[in-house]
C-alpha cells in the first residue's frame, strides 16, 4: 500500500489512479494535516487498516508540510524504515534537499511537474529498492 498526500485534487486523483494501475492500493490524503491526524490514530492504536509500505507527499500542503509529516513518521516504529519521497513544484538546491533527507528522514525529493508515468514509476521503484538494499545491509551489521 502507498500513502499519497497532495493538496491539488487533480494531482492526488492522478497519482492515486496511477499507483492503482501499477498494482498498489492507496491511502490518499488531501493535506498534511489529515496525514497528521491519521498518524494520531496510528500512534493511539485505533487505526486498524493496512499500513503503507511507501509514502509520496507534497512538501507544501495546508496544515502540516510534507517534511514535517515525514519527520513525525520517522518517530513511529512502523515507519522508521519506510521509503519516504517528497515532491515539490518549487526549485530546491541540493543543499535544501539534503536538509530534508538529514533532518526529516526523507529518502528523495522529486520535482513537479512530475515526469512521464514510466519514468516516474522507474524513479519511485528505484528509490524503494535502494531503501530496501540499504536496510538489508544495515540489518546484517
Amino acid at each position: 500500500m502507498w500513502l499519497i498526500a497532495e493538496d491539488e485534487t487533480d494531482i492526488l486523483s492522478l497519482l492515486t489512479m496511477v499507483a492503482q494501475v501499477w498494482g498498489y492500493q492507496t491511502l490518499a490524503f488531501e493535506s498534511g494535516q489529515k496525514v497528521w491526524d491519521w498518524l494520531d490514530k496510528v500512534e493511539a492504536g485505533t487505526y486498524t487498516g493496512e499500513m503503507p509500505q511507501f509514502a509520496l507527499m507534497d512538501i507544501r500542503m495546508p496544515g502540516k508540510k510534507g517534511n514535517e509529516v515525514a519527520n513525525r513518521m520517522r518517530t513511529i516504529s512502523a515507519f522508521q524504515h519506510m521509503p519516504l519521497v517528497l515532491m515539490t513544484a518549487f526549485s530546491l538546491s541540493e543543499a535544501d534537499q539534503k536538509v530534508f533527507q538529514v533532518q526529516d528522514g526523507v529518502d528523495a525529493v522529486i520535482a513537479k511537474p512530475l515526469p512521464a508515468f514510466d519514468e516516474l514509476r522507474n524513479t519511485l521503484t528505484t528509490i524503494i529498492a535502494n531503501k530496501r538494499v540499504a536496510q538489508t545491509g544495515a540489518n546484517q551489521k
